[in-house]
């Protein structure tokens, strides 16, 4: 989500390149992603990471696996979405997340269209996965794929209980005496970029309440790490073009950088200075899990928009052992 927050945040620098945050495939990420680069800029934008400052600007939403009431059901959302630049089409994706009895899965896909397509072209891939445990999600594997032009960006990150026990990113991190380095300490008790995206909302009552924006999310997204720090603002009825119609919390969110960063970068300095950062946050059906249905930030050149036009969410009845062994 940082990403998607960083290239739209930031204008270009005065070499022509874009004051670039993070490189995974947002944050945001989810992932739902998109990327371009024209001219040496790089335009990227991630959901799940939807985080990554979110990106959404991500992202984006504490950490999962906070303690809670019980889910009674386990649920699948399928969802699409459109980017947009000051009200101009930039960007798609797709998202598909099952919740089950014992794992979770989330994949998602983006890429470059319209005017921005003229320019560059995009498309980035992303999943994660993980178990459940006492209707808890506690993420595993986290991988991404990003191509811009001719530019393959990946990542893996491999959890076990919110701690990194191992790291791909290739290209590596570019070195920089000026950047925060990053400790043993900064990979534990976090949460990758997509899966932070999947927030549980504690309790029994409906999901959808302040309660699913009073928290801090910690995320490393395999070159920095990150807090997004949630504040519930308001409720807002929102209406899929296909799917879901109801309630959706709507959350501030501010970007705190701890480490893998250059503080005197543009980009850095923009998002910490940002304060109209919004996620709004809609339910999965059968679960008390709620995802982004709509980021948005204010930029130089407008607002950029990352918002849901299906949103299709179906609970799933929780496996009994007589259901599960005749299967």
């Amino acid at each position: 989500m940082a990403d998607f927050l960083a290239d739209w945040a930031c204008p270009s620098s005065g070499n022509g390149s874009h004051n670039r945050l993070i490189r995974s495939g947002k944050r945001g990420s989810p992932q739902i992603s998109c990327c371009a680069r024209s001219r040496g800029s790089v335009v990227h934008w991630s959901l799940t990471r939807i985080s990554r400052g979110l990106c959404i600007a991500g992202a984006a939403v504490v950490m999962v696996g906070v303690a809670g009431g019980c889910a009674r059901a386990q649920g699948k959302l399928d969802a699409h979405y459109t980017a947009s630049l000051a009200g101009v089409p930039i960007g798609k994706g797709a998202w598909v997340i099952e919740i089950g009895d014992d794992q979770f899965t989330a994949a998602a896909s983006g890429m470059t269209t319209g005017l921005l397509r003229v320019f560059a072209t995009g498309q980035g891939s992303g999943a994660s996965r993980g178990t459940v445990r006492a209707d808890n999600l506690s993420p595993t594997v986290f991988v991404s794929t990003i191509n811009n032009d001719k530019r393959v960006e990946e990542l893996r990150i491999v959890l076990s209980a919110g701690a990194v026990k191992d790291l791909v990113v290739d290209p590596p991190v570019t070195p920089n005496p000026d950047r925060i380095p990053l400790t043993d300490a900064h990979r534990r008790g976090v949460i990758d970029p997509m899966s932070a995206a999947l927030v549980r909302v504690p309790g029994n009552g409906d999901p959808v309440s302040p309660e699913a924006c009073r928290r801090t999310i910690p995320i490393f997204d395999g070159r920095m790490r990150f807090d997004l720090q949630l504040s519930f603002k308001r409720i807002e009825k929102v209406q899929a073009q296909k799917g879901y119609q109801g309630p959706a919390a709507v959350c501030g969110v501010q970007f705190v950088p701890l480490a893998g960063h250059v503080p005197d970068r543009a980009a850095i300095k923009y998002l910490i200075a940002q304060r109209d950062m919004e996620i709004w946050l809609a339910p999965v059906a059968g679960t008390r899990i709620v995802v982004p249905y709509r980021i948005s930030l204010q930029t130089p050149l407008g607002q950029g928009v990352l918002e849901a036009t299906h949103f299709v969410a179906t609970a799933i009845p929780r496996s009994t052992p007589a259901t599960a062994a005749s299967r």
